[in-house]
């Protein structure tokens, strides 16, 4: 049975990558590992991952290879800078980006690729966080061709409950600045709420449950609605950066469009107050303290 399975490489082991490659080798996959810093690789070595020291080498190992990256500067280094993708890259190879990055730049990037080397692109940003990457249940929402995407669903189904076809290059990358708009703005929401809620001498713990169900109802409110009432912020799931960076992201694409985005321009330089105040590297759920008084909830 294993023959039969496309060998896969995978570039970035980070909060996400590294529950997403758990689950490509626990369904039987080959895989292939790389990230910067080459320690972070070791327990997936460890489960049977082979690791390589540059990302051109993931190419000679596999049919396929996954990034996982920060941004748009770390996926154009690690595709085109020195012993990049490119240069190990072959015709009938595919590269699947779950990163969340510039539409705009993905296409010119796919384009590139495919132009000097007849390697293939997916753009597959995800939704779901580090315990959609555990469980398996992620969104996943794909640009490009749809041959190419057939080729690799089954592997994008051992890591997501849905994927869904966009449209071309970009269409995945456009989808996920449209979800990052929705969760950002929601989890700023979420922190006046649950502050409003304890300046008024209301239980902000029980915000989320009695809301429960109602057309307020979400899963951020599930989520960071207990922890910012709790003010639990440790472990750090995903960060504040993260939405920084796709917030910025979904300005910058709806300028370029002509499309007018006031909301998330707003929420973009809230989270960037937040972030200059020492939280880049915390939870969102720390958002609530941007409106607590100073001391307090802490």
């Amino acid at each position: 049975m294993m023959s039969t399975l496309p060998s896969l490489g995978f570039a970035g082991i980070g909060l996400m990558g590294l529950p997403m490659c758990r689950r490509l080798l626990a369904a039987g996959y080959p895989l292939t590992v790389w990230n910067r810093h080459p320690a972070k690789c070791a327990s997936l070595v460890e489960a049977g991952a082979r690791q390589v020291a540059t990302p051109a080498e993931l190419c000679r190992h596999a049919d396929v290879v996954m990034l996982c990256l920060a941004d748009t500067s770390v996926v154009r280094e690690v595709v085109f800078g020195v012993a990049g993708v490119v240069e190990g890259a072959k015709k009938g190879q595919l590269l699947v980006d779950f990163s969340s990055l510039e539409p705009t730049a993905t296409r010119e990037m796919a384009s590139e690729l495919v132009s000097k080397t007849g390697m293939g692109w997916l753009d597959a940003p995800v939704s779901g966080g580090v315990v959609g990457a555990e469980a398996g249940s992620l969104a996943i929402m794909v640009g490009g061709d749809a041959a190419n995407l057939e080729r690799v669903k089954p592997v994008l189904l051992s890591l997501g409950q849905r994927v869904t076809h966009m449209g071309a290059v970009g269409a995945g990358q456009v989808t996920k600045a449209c979800n990052q708009m929705i969760v950002a703005c929601n989890a700023l929401v979420i922190a006046e709420v649950v502050a409003l809620a304890e300046r008024s001498g209301v239980d902000a713990s029980l915000i989320a449950e009695a809301l429960a169900g109602g057309f307020a109802d979400s899963k951020p409110l599930q989520i960071l609605g207990p922890q910012m009432a709790d003010s639990r912020f440790e472990p750090v799931k995903w960060h504040v950066r993260t939405l920084l960076k796709d917030l910025d992201t979904a300005v910058k694409f709806s300028r370029e469009q002509g499309s007018a985005t006031p909301i998330s321009g707003l929420a973009a330089q809230l989270m960037r107050l937040h972030g200059s105040q020492g939280f880049l590297e915390k939870d969102p759920a720390t958002l609530v303290q941007l409106y607590r008084e100073p001391g307090s909830g802490a």
